[in-house]
């Protein structure tokens, strides 16, 4: 499994971003951008369809509630109606995943990726070598240059800068794409993930290579632009949760 994943993944991502890095002035925190940009231009049809997938969802959300009020004791009858119903709308309520189902295993590689490429020690240089296509070009390159900006690409972020943009670009693009509902609950849920994610991510920021947060933040940039391009500001239009409805007498 190990050798899989070398082969299809981890070589491909390494010695793609070493070409990067040897066609943009050697720099591999710019080389990391541009890896960033081309998984984004990839993955645009799926995130497109997530994007629609979570408004579709949003839509939804009044018939939602009206089936679990009306099967509430019958579990089994609640998941059928409920399938209907996102059958009904043409919707998979996977589709809001599987774009980010895609992107783990290039942060995986690419945390790989900054490590080994960015070899610090003549045994880490050793152990790149063999991970290396027969490209003359490639091996030229080696060892790379791990510095960018204020930043040592092998190291976090020592003046917490990157902690902030990876979380305020985080919450940015998850405010944008969470529509108020009128159920507490929910409400409650949807506020309580807006404020999790930016900061599980800012604290892995502060944990792992400012590389992987170099593209965690252009990523997220990169989205939110897609989402304003698709369907506008989305949730950052409402800065309330909308009233309920008045119970009827």
């Amino acid at each position: 499994m190990e050798d899989l994943w070398n082969v299809l993944i981890l070589s491909p991502i390494l010695n793609l971003s070493i070409v990067i890095y040897a066609a943009f002035f050697q720099n591999f925190g710019i080389a990391i951008i541009v890896l960033t940009i081309i998984v984004r231009v990839v993955t645009y049809p799926l995130t497109v369809k997530q994007l629609k997938a979570s408004k579709a969802m949003a839509t939804l959300q009044p018939k939602l509630q009206e089936i679990q009020k009306k099967y509430a004791r019958d579990k089994q009858k609640l998941s059928e109606e409920t399938m209907k119903l996102y059958k009904e709308a043409g919707m998979n309520p996977m589709g809001c995943l599987v774009p980010m189902l895609i992107q783990m295993p290039v942060w995986i590689a690419l945390y790989q990726v900054i490590l080994q490429a960015l070899a610090a020690s003549p045994e880490d240089l050793v152990a790149l070598y063999p991970r290396l296509y027969s490209w003359p070009l490639i091996h030229r390159m080696v060892p790379l240059n791990e510095n960018f900006l204020w930043l040592n690409l092998t190291q976090p972020d020592r003046l917490m800068i990157l902690p902030v943009l990876v979380g305020g670009s985080m919450w940015l693009q998850q405010k944008m794409v969470t529509m108020p509902t009128m159920d507490p609950r929910q409400q409650s849920m949807n506020n309580m993930m807006l404020m999790m994610m930016p900061m599980m991510f800012g604290i892995f920021t502060l944990q792992f290579a400012s590389g992987l947060a170099v593209y965690w933040t252009v990523s997220n940039v990169i989205g939110i632009i897609i989402q304003y391009l698709t369907s506008g500001w989305g949730g950052l239009k409402f800065s309330k949760t909308p009233a309920a409805a008045p119970a009827r007498k």
